[in-house]
């Protein structure tokens, strides 16, 4: 097994690491209610997917302040 001969810099780890950066979601809108959601999945506001509607989705009642 290769073992390094001498430590690498925190400024070469850093350097190498610089392109290690968390892509930005893609958003495709839903053709029912146009609202935005994960492509390939059901939208979560109207359940539908492909043009037909997968899930009842139930409506979510406010809640009251006292």
């Amino acid at each position: 097994m290769a073992l390094p001969k001498r430590r690498h810099s925190s400024a070469r780890g850093r350097r190498r690491r610089t392109h290690w950066k968390i892509a930005k979601t893609s958003l495709s809108t839903c053709p029912q209610c146009k609202q935005p959601k994960l492509p390939h999945q059901v939208c979560k506001i109207c359940g539908y997917y492909a043009g037909k509607q997968v899930i009842e989705v139930k409506a979510k009642e406010k809640k009251k302040k006292k």
